[in-house]
């Protein structure tokens, strides 16, 4: 009897449904300049989309207004420490005026861009958490905001998150950058410094500052962003960007979306 009872109760274990583990907390890549070292759960993935993006670029007697629309990034979870990316922006314009002469007006979509995170430390970003993040550039847009050959490079984000969820961030970034002629790349590298806020327990900020060094330029952006958490699996963001070097844009202007399925 006691053997059949046995069997019984080992049989019902291996028959009960097992109990999903809860995910963790979602960590979108949006807003800001730098980059998350936290990953997407396993099975899971997220859409990540830039609805609007200006930016002003003033130099040599040239104004350049450049519109992103439909920025987007979907992230998968391979593992609980490994993602997979495939970036694309659907389309973009640039407005360009020198002088007093007429505009000239140029659209087009963006290139595809492909990237494995792989999370060295903290894949739910809390306490200390880094990841390392080969990427390549494909040259499948146009010439507007394609950039006519293909890049490749690597990121480092790291995060510590510090008593009252006060978190700093950095990513260093080093790349073969396409050059400006479309025919050639350069080696470019740089970072971005920043520290994350929570101003209630659904918003947050987050202040950047971002160095990048492309050939004989470096480039030089302050940024602010914001972030709400509409829902566990939703996130709604805007940010500014102000440049604080010759080399850099003048100003950016964003909203965005992020939402985990």
């Amino acid at each position: 009897m006691r053997k059949r009872i046995l069997a019984l109760a080992a049989f019902t274990a291996t028959a009960a449904p097992a109990v999903a583990e809860p995910l963790r907390d979602f960590c979108p890549d949006r807003p800001g300049l730098g980059t998350p070292p936290c990953t997407i759960d396993k099975g899971h993935a997220s859409l990540e989309i830039g609805l609007a993006d200006w930016t002003l670029d003033k130099g040599g007697g040239t104004r350049t207004d450049s519109w992103t629309f439909a920025d987007s990034l979907l992230r998968y979870g391979l593992t609980d420490r490994l993602e997979l990316q495939l970036g694309w922006t659907a389309y973009g314009t640039v407005r360009e005026r020198t002088g007093t002469g007429p505009a000239t007006h140029a659209s087009g979509t963006g290139d595809v861009m492909l990237a494995l995170r792989r999370n060295l430390a903290g894949p739910d970003g809390s306490g200390f958490s880094a990841a390392l993040m080969p990427y390549v550039g494909l040259p499948s847009g146009g010439r507007t905001i394609g950039a006519g050959t293909w890049s490749a490079g690597v990121l480092l984000p790291v995060s510590y998150r510090l008593p009252g969820d006060v978190q700093l961030d950095f990513t260093a970034r080093v790349e073969a950058a396409p050059d400006e002629d479309r025919h050639g790349r350069h080696f470019a590298y740089g970072g971005v410094a920043g520290i994350d806020v929570p101003l209630s327990e659904q918003l947050g900020a987050t202040l950047e500052l971002s160095v990048q060094r492309e050939e004989d330029a470096t480039e030089m952006l302050g940024g602010l962003s914001f972030a709400y958490m509409a829902a566990p699996d939703l996130q709604l963001d805007a940010g500014a960007n102000a440049g604080l070097s010759g080399a850099a844009p003048d100003a950016e202007l964003y909203v965005g979306i992020a939402r985990r399925f």
